[in-house]
């Protein structure tokens, strides 16, 4: 006999603040609005009778809910057994097992804590699997790989095979929060939302083929089956780990490589961009290069305070090149070399005195020397470290030609700069604007 749940309260009239989903897609969700609800079973047989199965009650930090069992049968949340009027915290993604016959398995989705596709709000990061459209999905993978088995999509069951970020979705989203100001999450709920959604890159998923579940013909079948995305420790072990039949894989951004995604493990996401890299991971590995496989070398993507440059990058000084220039002399004047100045400005950096605010990268605040970032985010903070090099300089120390110039009223945010030679020449550009809307 399996059961399934059916809340008893009448049909909610208030947000639905978290659900119940079965594994089995033949039973229906239960939507949870009010904050203390009894969900009744119904039982699968010719008998149409109701009996109370459990009690959740929502807690009042509102992240979390409480069950009591409320059957005669004792319950398995997330593998502790709970028996009759026994009350367990569960979070989201925690799993429920009503019963003896452990034919049902059941998730706790918080929709305060994830996104998904039923829920009444605009998602606030908006993640697509490859199949079947948005889902509840960070958490559910991780518990997936936990457990080493098949991820299923929590919406609608098929095998997930692919997952990554629609950019499309996610400016759609944008327009209609600006437009409907009233969808929009509070501050505490994206921060929420964004600490359960993990999913920075393309993931490649590689479920075993004797568990995927019939599902309508697509192009990536025949890919899958001919095609295993093999990485160097797909069937060989490698400091003692291999991959198997559910690792889930990044695909790297330099190379187009695969690897194990191991989030306990060596960086792989470059923190100023998110994408992800494999050149760090291979190299703790150990393992240099791959004749069958794409590889990164290890001076794609690792810390800032291992990295050296010896030449001022095309973005610096927003691709003004007298700009770029006169730092250049000012460098030399100083007898010092373009890697001892970005040193000492690494180390100001570091000591957090420089201001953060217009640093062109992700997660500007956790950026550290000992931060992994790719080569294009490097020349990025590259270019914002030298900008601040200049802001800091005495004007008396600037090249001769230098200290005469006026500043320009719009400081770097300046466009004539770019296309009008005498202007970028003749004007100092490094520098705030006075006028404008980036005053």
């Amino acid at each position: 006999m399996a059961e399934v749940g059916e809340c008893s309260a009448s049909k909610p009239s208030r947000e639905i603040w978290a659900k119940l989903e079965p594994s089995d897609s033949r039973f229906a969700d239960v939507d949870i609005s009010s904050n203390e609800v009894v969900i009744c079973s119904e039982i699968t047989s010719s008998s149409s009778d109701k009996h109370e199965w459990c009690k959740i009650t929502r807690n009042s930090d509102l992240h979390s809910a409480k069950m009591q069992n409320k059957s005669s049968n004792a319950i398995l949340v997330d593998d502790t057994i709970v028996q009759n009027e026994e009350v367990v915290d569960i979070k989201c993604g925690t799993e429920i097992i009503p019963g003896p016959d452990r034919e049902v398995l059941l998730l706790f989705h918080y929709h305060a804590a994830t996104m998904c596709n039923s829920c009444p709000l605009v998602a606030s990061s908006t993640s697509v699997v490859y199949e079947c459209g948005n889902g509840c999905f960070s958490e559910w993978l991780r518990r997936s790989q936990e457990k080493r088995s098949t991820v299923l999509c929590p919406h609608c069951r098929a095998v997930v095979q692919f997952v990554g970020r629609n950019h499309y979705l996610h400016n759609i989203e944008q327009s209609i929060l600006q437009a409907h100001s009233s969808l929009r999450r509070s501050d505490e709920e994206v921060a929420l939302l964004d600490s359960y959604a993990y999913i920075k890159s393309n993931l490649v998923i590689r479920n075993g083929k004797k568990h995927r579940r019939k599902r309508a013909h697509s192009p990536i079948d025949e890919e899958s089956d001919s095609n295993e995305l093999p990485c160097p420790q797909c069937g060989t072990e490698i400091n003692g780990f291999h991959c198997n039949q559910t690792t889930v894989h990044l695909q790297c951004q330099g190379c187009g490589g695969m690897m194990p995604s191991r989030n306990d493990s060596v960086p792989q996401h470059c923190l100023g961009c998110d994408r992800a890299f494999c050149g760090a991971y291979w190299h703790a590995q150990m393992v240099a290069r791959s004749d069958s496989q794409p590889m990164c070398s290890h001076e794609t993507f690792k810390p800032i305070s291992e990295r050296t440059i010896s030449r001022i990058p095309f973005l610096a000084h927003e691709m003004n090149r007298h700009e770029q220039d006169v730092t250049e002399r000012c460098i030399r004047q100083m007898g010092r070399s373009l890697q001892d100045v970005i040193s000492d400005w690494v180390e100001k950096l570091n000591n957090r005195e420089i201001d953060r605010t217009r640093m062109p990268l992700n997660h500007a605040e956790a950026i550290t020397a000992r931060s992994h970032i790719c080569n294009e985010c490097y020349d990025k903070l590259v270019s914002f470290l030298l900008y601040w090099f200049r802001i800091a300089m005495p004007k008396h120390l600037l090249p001769a030609d230098a200290k005469q110039r006026e500043d320009c009223w719009y400081g770097y945010a300046c466009r004539t700069q770019h296309h009008n030679e005498e202007h970028a020449r003749k004007r100092n550009h490094v520098c705030r604007p006075t006028r404008g809307s980036n005053m």
